[in-house]
């Protein structure tokens, strides 16, 4: 008999939420006990109509299914609103993004059976769908390293006492950035394992602007809070890319130096410190742009946010070096 499971989704009600439960409703294989979608939305709409849209894809899962609202503060507290009201020994975290395969039930519970008693976790497998016809832009071929990241929650399954165990998400996480990677290395702290499953889930590339990767910068103030509660060496712990932070402080040091120089009446020196930012500019807007479809749009979108990803990204990066300065490490709260 496979172990029972329930299935939380956050979401934001997004037009991708009914692809997303649509695919779960057709999955073949050990129903979940309990689906929860833990509504997000600060401000919920008055218009039920998307998400009971939503809702009627599920079928007979539909009566298994509850709507818990979480406030609109973030995916990790949404993700604790979820699986604090389940009865199951698993929870199956999915992205309301994402379209479990056609066997997806069926390969979960074996996962599960599967579980020795130490592991907490087990990982299902993200492939990213990626346009044949042509190179991928900057946004897709940033969605499709999610491919080979460690513990994310797009589809990640953990066992309900090592939530409890470990306090589940920290909800100091407020975006969809870091929250499973130190969830996993405090349930790995804990003595628990985590291993590789078999089930494959698609993550399609969502539409967005071409201001998407400047938002993203937001995550910087996340690896803040990363350091403080893991140490400065989490980036290894995670076997996270360590990303161009340094180089991006580098950059905007030469930026605001050139400025503060021109000012002071220094214009050789400031020239200098100017040449200095716009080398690591060009360099930094080479590599999104070589390996891209190199249109008109995308040239110009990489030159743009290439200009400003880097002081984008000190701000935040000090921001959340800051605001979270009074963080006691993991080990030191650990129960």
């Amino acid at each position: 008999m496979s172990p029972a499971y329930a299935v939380v989704v956050p979401t934001l009600v997004r037009d991708t939420l009914a692809d997303c439960l649509a695919a779960l409703a057709a999955a073949t294989g050990p129903r979940p006990d309990e689906i929860v979608l833990v509504d997000d939305r600060p401000d919920p709409d008055p218009d039920p109509g998307p998400l009971e849209h939503a809702l009627s894809v599920l079928g007979d899962l539909r009566e298994r299914t509850t709507v818990v609202a979480s406030g609109g503060r973030g995916p990790a507290a949404a993700r604790n609103t979820g699986w604090r009201a389940v009865m199951t020994p698993w929870v199956a975290f999915l992205d309301d993004d994402v379209q479990v395969g056609p066997h997806w039930c069926e390969q979960l519970a074996q996962d599960l059976a599967d579980a020795s008693p130490d592991t907490a976790g087990v990982q299902g497998t993200i492939a990213v769908p990626l346009p044949g016809e042509r190179r991928p832009t900057d946004w897709e071929r940033g969605t499709a390293g999610l491919a080979g990241a460690r513990w994310i929650t797009a589809d990640m399954a953990y066992r309900t006492v090592a939530l409890k165990q470990v306090a589940g998400f920290d909800e100091r996480f407020r975006h969809a950035f870091r929250e499973d990677a130190d969830l996993a290395l405090r349930v790995l702290d804990a003595g628990w394992r985590i291993r590789q499953g078999r089930r494959t889930t698609r993550h399609p590339v969502r539409p967005a602007d071409r201001w998407v990767s400047l938002r993203a910068q937001r995550g910087n103030a996340d690896d803040a809070l990363m350091r403080y509660l893991h140490g400065p060496d989490w980036w290894h712990k995670a076997a996270a890319p360590r990303g161009r932070l340094r180089t991006h402080l580098a950059v905007t040091a030469f930026g605001a130096c050139a400025c503060a120089l021109a000012v002071a009446g220094r214009r050789r020196a400031a020239a200098t410190a100017a040449l200095g930012w716009a080398a690591g500019t060009a360099e930094f807007a080479w590599t999104r742009v070589a390996p891209g479809p190199r249109t008109r749009h995308e040239v110009t979108t990489m030159l743009l946010t290439s200009a400003l990803i880097p002081p984008a990204a000190t701000w935040h990066w000090l921001n959340g070096l800051r605001r979270h300065r009074d963080v006691p490490s993991w080990s030191e709260v650990a129960p």
